[in-house]
């Protein structure tokens, strides 16, 4: 078995061949990563610009005290007036500034007397005035490939008139539970041994919230020709197959041995982690198929560290998970000499992570409900040791 942090780079380094890009509708867009540099094609503005409300002068009148205004500017209208020594144009937000003008004195500035203004209260010269490119310049690189679109790069698309805009498809991942003890929702019980299947729901939940499309298949029975044929069929429709359970060493874990069969290069099977030491990635060109444990908890876990990283790789994403530093309220015990993820509870103090494991039991890797509650994980290395209450530790949220 390798060692954790060299499983982790294995899946950082591999390279993807073809990326698969499509052209989407701007608002469909949301929640997609970009596949295209977006770069702008024009000023913004364009002109210079009023950011208020008032009338737009040549600042060297304000001495003057009293200014004639000579027209209105309304927003979007095309004025030819200039303003001139001694007068004034009415001018709007967003109004491109009169010729002859420098300065927008604001309305609050002013007391309108009959056709003239009376300035209560100067400014200084430029005021409120949005100079050319203020919020880009033509040429200028907005919003780089492999930025996930969300609605600030949705508004600055608009603005630049872009209506369907290029992005990386998100990976199809076909689910597939292997066990002959497992039942679907709402299938009877007919022997005390079956349980009922949770992996299938977790994982398809799972890639859904990091931008995956699931494809889910449900259960399948302990069967090499069965399973065989089921992780074909899904590798032919999805960029990949996430099986759960049929990884260990067992006399009916198959999974392990289709894999080989359907041709696949195995990029590791086994790493030294805990839950999950039994996990196997496996690709054939650029699809994926990965084999995790058949517990719950150790499914999950695993589903986290190494499915997620995938999802987010075949769309040039950035992965939302992310270690913080925190502290420990009370002490953990370190249990293997492995690389360790212990289900914990995190909070937020005054800007600083705390951890304690209240609720959380310690058993089986078995023990989904370990996930419930401000949980997040904590990460220890195969070299850490136990750890004493106020002891500084790195905890994985979930984002």
């Amino acid at each position: 078995m390798i060692h954790f942090d060299e499983s982790i780079q294995i899946i950082k380094d591999l390279e993807i061949n073809n990326y698969k890009t499509k052209k989407l509708y701007l608002v469909d867009a949301l929640g997609y990563v970009l596949a295209e540099d977006i770069i702008a094609d024009h000023n913004s503005p364009e002109f210079p610009t009023s950011a208020m409300d008032g009338y737009a002068i040549i600042h060297e009148d304000m001495t003057l005290g009293r200014l004639k205004v000579g027209s209105i500017n309304p927003a979007g209208s095309a004025l030819k007036e200039e303003v001139i020594g001694g007068t004034c144009i009415k001018t709007f937000t967003g109004s491109l500034m009169p010729h002859g003008a420098d300065t927008l004195i604001p309305i609050e500035n002013v007391t309108v007397e009959g056709e003239e203004i009376v300035i209560n209260e100067e400014v200084a010269q430029g005021f409120s005035v949005r100079e050319v490119g203020e919020n880009y310049a033509k040429g200028q690189l907005l919003i780089p490939k492999g930025t996930k679109i969300d609605f600030p790069q949705i508004g600055v698309m608009a603005s630049l008139n872009i209506a369907n805009v290029w992005v990386y498809e998100k990976p199809t991942v076909a689910i597939l539970s292997t066990g002959s003890e497992l039942l679907e929702l709402g299938e009877e019980q007919t022997n005390d041994a079956q349980i009922r299947s949770s992996n299938n729901y977790i994982l398809e939940a799972i890639v859904t919230k990091y931008d995956g499309i699931p494809l889910q298949l449900g259960c399948i029975k302990d069967d090499k020709k069965t399973i065989t044929k089921e992780i074909s069929d899904a590798l032919n429709k999805s960029d990949i197959v996430v099986t759960t359970g049929g990884v260990s060493v067992g006399d009916f874990d198959f999974v392990k041995d289709v894999i080989y069969e359907l041709g696949c290069d195995v990029v590791f099977k086994g790493v030294r982690v805990k839950p999950g030491q039994h996990i196997m990635v496996a690709r054939k060109d650029d699809k994926f198929i990965i084999g995790l444990p058949g517990f719950a908890y150790s499914a999950t876990v695993t589903a986290l560290l190494y499915l997620v990283p995938l999802i987010e790789k075949l769309q040039q994403g950035k992965c939302a998970l992310r270690t913080v530093k925190a502290k420990l309220k009370e002490p953990f015990v370190k249990r293997a000499k492995k690389a360790e993820f212990t289900a914990c509870n995190a909070s937020l103090h005054q800007g600083e992570y705390y951890v304690d494991f209240k609720g959380k039991k310690v058993g089986s890797s078995a023990i989904l409900t370990n996930m419930l509650g401000e949980v997040a994980l904590l990460v220890t290395s195969e070299e850490d040791t136990s750890k004493e209450v106020g002891d500084e530790v790195r905890v994985l949220l979930f984002g």
